[in-house]
């Protein structure tokens, strides 16, 4: 039992990342009263720098374009890639498929340190170093937690009308109830470092990230705005453990046979220790039960390859904040209105997994790519293929999450209306 009584309230969410701060931002900004139990004291480290412009409408709806822009983060104008077969080099540009045209390379001790404070200054209680112990219950249905501050010796209670697990990575409920399932072909490791004095791309491309094929794998190039760059090499555990080597060691193995990266390198020091995380993509078997829902990554993750976890994140929590607000008002309607948040949530994933393992394939080339994101995302051909895909990778399929996607579906309006004629793809200098 805790030693003091609990606090009710709207919803409380666990977790305080993208996912979690933009579900408790918006669900503040409606005027509802939201705890946000986050384990971390932040700012705190995090990979995943590459955004795309899928995290946009959330943004904008939490009014946090302007301080966004005022962060000085590389901009982000589109991607270049090493990749298909014969390896060509190759560019694509975010405006072509989508009215935002760039996103930004960001530091995400940064970047998320700035959505946890805004969720705060909407009014959301925000508590950090909060390691929350147990879900509580009332028969069936999880309305609370048990929680404890670093350091303090009693443990705390609240209540609240909904649990939100935002917990990320930790899988927090998935774990409790045993729901996470494992995709056994994107049983992956990555190992990464930071460093400085690397050469950049041409012109625009400058900020782009760069992605490319290497045996068993493939490296990211990421060009920061402190001016250090992030580098890192993805492979399959299993091709790991048959190497006979060290992460770090088939890292370097990897970058120094590379083309682009290795190019790019060639004046570059590193500044930093070697990292490494693995077994990256998942999902639970549901996302939801009587009092409670998953987003973010307590819900799925899915491989990093189009550099999606942030977006995921934050359409996962501008969907799971509409959710919950309906669910307050009506609670009635639940059942209808959890069915619709899975299905939706689980058609956007899946869509975002089967290209994932389409482009895995390294014996098409980049027309081919075009033709597989335009089979998941615009089967009817109603545009281009080369413009699905940019707006595929781009994060910015329309319709299936419930965030404000006015933006996109205009765009795409517009696209139609003056024919869609796709402009010339150029390819990056060899």
């Amino acid at each position: 039992m805790s030693d003091e009584p609990a606090t009710v309230y709207d919803a409380i969410v666990v977790g305080g990342g993208p996912a979690g701060a933009s579900t408790a931002g918006l669900l503040a900004q409606e005027g509802r009263s939201v705890l946000v139990l986050e384990r971390e004291k932040f700012p705190r480290y995090h990979i995943g720098e590459s955004l795309i412009p899928g995290v946009w409408p959330t943004l904008d709806r939490l009014g946090l374009r302007e301080k966004l822009d005022a962060m000085g983060f590389t901009k982000k104008y589109g991607g270049s890639l090493v990749w298909g077969k014969d390896r060509p080099s190759w560019n694509f540009s975010f405006e072509d498929g989508g009215p935002y045209p760039y996103a930004y390379q960001v530091r995400r001790a940064d970047f998320d340190a700035l959505l946890l404070s805004h969720a705060r200054t909407l009014g959301a209680d925000v508590v950090e170093e909060a390691v929350v112990k147990e879900p509580l219950f009332t028969g069936e249905r999880l309305d609370g937690v048990r929680y404890q501050l670093r350091g303090a010796a009693r443990t705390l209670e609240a209540r609240a009308r909904i649990v939100v697990d935002a917990s990320g990575q930790h899988r927090w409920l998935g774990r409790h109830f045993d729901l996470v399932e494992w995709h056994e072909d994107l049983r992956n490791i990555a190992v990464w470092a930071y460093y400085q004095g690397c050469g950049t791309l041409p012109g625009r491309e400058a900020g782009n990230i760069l992605i490319e094929h290497v045996p068993g794998g493939w490296l990211w190039f990421i060009p920061l705005s402190d001016g250090t760059t992030s580098i890192g090499h993805v492979t399959q555990t299993a091709l790991l453990a048959a190497s006979g080597q060290s992460p770090e060691q088939l890292f370097t193995d990897r970058v120094e046979g590379s083309r682009g990266v290795a190019d790019l390198m060639k004046s570059a020091t590193r500044v930093s220790g070697h990292r490494t995380t693995k077994d990256w993509s998942y999902h639970l078997r549901r996302f939801h039960g009587p009092g409670w829902i998953a987003t973010g990554d307590a819900a799925a993750f899915v491989d990093p390859l189009l550099s999606t976890g942030v977006t995921l994140a934050l359409r996962g929590g501008s969907t799971a904040a509409t959710t919950v607000a309906a669910l307050l008002d009506d609670p009635a309607s639940a059942d209808a209105v959890l069915k619709q948040y899975e299905q939706g949530y689980r058609r956007f994933l899946g869509g975002i997994l089967d290209f994932v393992r389409a482009f895995y394939d390294q014996s098409k080339h980049r027309e081919d790519y075009y033709d597989e994101a335009q089979q998941i995302f615009d089967p009817t051909a109603e545009m281009p293929a080369h413009i699905d895909f940019v707006t595929l990778v781009s994060g910015l399929i329309a319709g299936e999450f419930t965030d404000d996607m006015s933006a996109v579906t205009d765009h795409l309006a517009k696209l139609r209306e003056r024919g869609a004629t796709p402009p010339p793809f150029p390819g990056v200098p060899r």
